[in-house]
């Protein structure tokens, strides 16, 4: 017979066996529900971007298209053209219920759920750093109009100095070993060690394009109208943007004519009022996930093309942001 005492603590032993068992199933069913419910989260967030894809690329054609358009009717850009009118966030279901033949039906309101923005910008209004240096050497007048720029902004000259003395030993004909790499965007001067903080005051004004240009004084901020017109004072450039957004010029010879004894400074190698380049950025928000797309468009005549494009999606979850870089 057995002891009372045994027989209690077999029914104790079975009774925590099977609350472990309980727990065990409990905490791999979990797992599997998380493990699936990830699955599905990066599932749902690549067919999002996957869709993005497509309408970025979409967003991307009509901005050529306008571009085109323009260049046929005007030999002049300035930012009372429809170019320059950005694209404010709204639903893509707006975009096809104007669409020529009336509205469109989309399937599972999906076009109700997607967000499109975006906007042009001529880069031609930026001062280019792809003049800075002609076979090796450094240009005077490019080299003054960003020392005047540095002044404008209250930016230290010594760096300035230090990065462009960078910038011309890496576009020599022959490089030194040494030498930097060249940038070849905006964001790569950190490569001559140009801060952050100086970055970001600097990047309205500044570019890097694949070919010497003119500054488009149609669309320069007086800041660059500043920088890059020697003769003018700030107060100068800034009433010059005023009177020019009301009126823009119409070609260089009334452009001279407004400026008066300022036009000395004005030449037509370093300024200008038509634009070949300019920047298309194109947003879709859907859900977690917004996917940004930045490209650089050559116009020459009425042909377009992208000179480079690049695109990153940010997928936001409860707790973490996650940057995913796509290719183009």
């Amino acid at each position: 017979m057995n002891h009372p005492l045994h027989t209690q603590r077999q029914q104790g032993a079975a009774l925590l066996m099977a609350l472990l068992t309980v727990a065990l199933v409990a905490v791999l069913a979990s797992a599997a529900l998380w493990q699936q419910w990830r699955t599905l989260g990066v599932e749902s967030a690549e067919r999002d971007a996957q869709q993005a894809h497509w309408l970025l690329a979409g967003a991307h054609d009509w901005a050529r298209v306008v571009l085109r358009e323009d260049a046929r009717t005007s030999t002049t850009d300035h930012l009372a053209e429809p170019w320059a009118t950005p694209l404010r966030e709204a639903r893509l279901s707006d975009f096809l219920a104007a669409a020529p033949g009336g509205s469109l039906t989309v399937t599972d309101g999906l076009a109700q759920q997607v967000f499109l923005s975006g906007r042009i910008t001529d880069m031609q209004s930026r001062l280019n750093l792809g003049n800075l240096v002609v076979e090796g050497q450094l240009q005077t007048a490019e080299m003054k109009s960003l020392e005047r720029l540095y002044q404008v902004l209250g930016l230290p000259l010594t760096d300035l100095q230090a990065w462009t003395a960078a910038w011309q030993a890496a576009a020599q004909p022959t490089p030194a070993p040494q030498a930097p790499l060249l940038p070849q965007r905006f964001e790569q001067l950190a490569w001559l060690g140009v801060s952050p903080s100086s970055l970001a005051r600097l990047a309205p004004y500044l570019t890097v394009l694949p070919s010497g240009s003119t500054v488009n004084l149609n669309t320069a901020s007086a800041e660059v109208l500043y920088a890059s017109v020697h003769s003018l004072n700030m107060s100068r450039a800034q009433s010059l943007v005023k009177e020019r957004n009301q009126q823009p010029w119409d070609n260089m010879t009334d452009l001279r004519s407004r400026l008066g004894a300022d036009a000395a400074a004005v030449n037509d190698n370093r300024h200008g009022l038509s634009t070949r380049f300019f920047e298309v950025v194109g947003q879709i928000r859907q859900d977690n996930t917004t996917v940004l797309e930045r490209s650089l468009v050559v116009r020459d005549g009425v042909q377009t093309k992208s000179v480079w494009r690049e695109r990153r999606a940010l997928h936001s979850e409860p707790g973490c942001l996650t940057t995913i870089e796509l290719p183009c």
